[in-house]
């Protein structure tokens, strides 16, 4: 017949508990000694009997270096996880603090409203009216100077269009000033062709007239006086 499942449980009789140990122990250690060399893995086992009595197996015999690998990376263990603990209180801390301040800050804003101020005593009230009055004081003092820099750069502004405005103006009469002595000048030089063309006929005019007086003064009449008779 097969070997039965043993029952997990406290052996009650002192000798076979004792055999038991010493069964399962040697085992054990065979078992830690296996997987250290087949695997390359450092291994420590630690026993202690009923009585307090100290069996251990140790890759290399180095228990001491194997121990304190393990302190640090046990401290490593905790000090991540403290630090995540912390960071996770700080991220908490922080929520509330940001939460409260906004209620803060959207209650305040109420009040400047004028929203949900029944509930305020005289002092609160006094306190917002005094916020109001300094806020209102600061907005009427930038919407000033606002309106002064406004004005100045209008003004600014005005005297650039103003020189320009002149200037065009004096462009514009020195226009006109030249054109007004172009066309005397062309005048000018009118009259005296005028005068040249009319010179000559002045004189044939004279001539004409002083041959009339010697005709008529002599009682002849010349042919074309006839003409000019008879028509």
């Amino acid at each position: 017949m097969g070997r039965g499942r043993v029952q997990l449980k406290r052996i009650e009789n002192k000798i076979n508990r004792q055999v038991t140990f010493s069964k399962r122990r040697s085992g054990l250690l065979k078992k830690a000694h296996e997987i250290s060399v087949l695997c390359d893995a450092q291994v420590a086992l630690m026993v202690f009997s009923s009585k307090g009595k100290l069996f251990e197996y140790a890759t290399e015999s180095c228990m001491e270096r194997i121990l304190e690998r393990y302190e640090r990376y046990s401290f490593t263990e905790i000090q991540c996880a403290t630090d995540e603990i912390q960071q996770n209180g700080n991220w908490t801390w922080e929520h509330a603090k940001l939460k409260a301040r906004m209620e803060t800050l959207q209650r305040n804003l109420r009040h400047y409203e004028g929203e949900d101020i029944q509930n305020l005593s005289l002092r609160e009230l006094q306190n917002l009216e005094q916020q109001l009055d300094s806020a209102l004081k600061r907005i009427r003092s930038k919407k000033n100077q606002l309106m002064v820099e406004s004005i100045s750069e209008l003004q600014k502004k005005d005297k650039e269009l103003q020189e320009q405005n002149n200037i065009l103006a004096k462009k514009l009469k020195e226009k006109e000033k030249t054109n007004v002595e172009q066309a005397h000048w062309q005048l000018n030089n009118n009259c005296q062709d005028s005068s040249s063309m009319l010179l000559p006929l002045n004189i044939s005019s004279n001539g004409r007239e002083k041959e009339d007086n010697e005709t008529t003064n002599s009682g002849v009449l010349l042919p074309w006086m006839i003409r000019h008779h008879l028509e």
